[in-house]
This record gives structure tokens, sequence and C-alpha cells, in this order.
């Protein structure tokens, strides 16, 4: 690619977002706010799908895919020793997705 001033420009923005996001306690808070949305994507997505019955058997389909391919991307495709923060927001929003639901089921189950 050419070395224009716009590839200049992005270069230099995305080496300092890269730097603000080293920092530990920003990192710790991004993944605090992932699964915390996870919780409130979970608790949105189970009324939703609860609305209509007709939705029910798709969403959980849609659902464990939606799983399954955040587990294949951090667990193997990853190299050992390295860690990316867009990956880790991944799996701590399908922690809070996940967590959600089990919530979910046994307030429905009491």
């Amino acid at each position: 690619m050419q070395n224009t001033r716009i590839n200049r420009l992005l270069d230099v923005l995305g080496d300092s977002f890269g730097g603000w996001l080293s920092n530990p306690w920003r990192r710790i808070s991004l993944l605090i706010i992932s699964l915390l949305f996870g919780t409130f994507l979970g608790t949105a997505l189970s009324t939703i799908a609860g609305q209509s019955a007709d939705w029910d058997i798709i969403a959980a389909a849609l659902l464990v895919l939606w799983t399954e391919l955040v587990s294949l991307l951090l667990y193997r495709w990853q190299r050992p020793g390295t860690s990316y923060l867009w990956l880790e927001m991944l799996q701590a929003l399908k922690i809070g997705v996940t967590y959600n639901l089990f919530v979910e089921a046994f307030k429905l189950g009491s």
C-alpha cells in the first residue's frame, strides 16, 4: 500500500488507540462493560423471543451457533501467549449472555 497522508494518519491513530488500551484499568473496564452488556443482551433476547413462541427454537439455535463460533475463535485460532482485546470482549459478552439466560431460566422455574 502507498504511504499516503491518510495511511499515516490511520497508523498514528491506531498506535495511539493501542497505547490507550494498553492501560490495564481501561482494558478491565472495557471487559466489564462487555460483560454487563452481555447480561443486558441476554435479557433482551429472552424477552423478545418469549413474546411470540414462534421464535424460541430459532433464537436458541442462533445463540448456540454464536456461542460455538466465539469459542472456536478464542480457543482454536488464538496463538498461545497472545491476547487480543476484541476476542476477550467477545468472550466476556458470551459469558454475560450465557449467565443471564441461566438466571432467566431459574426465574421461570421458580
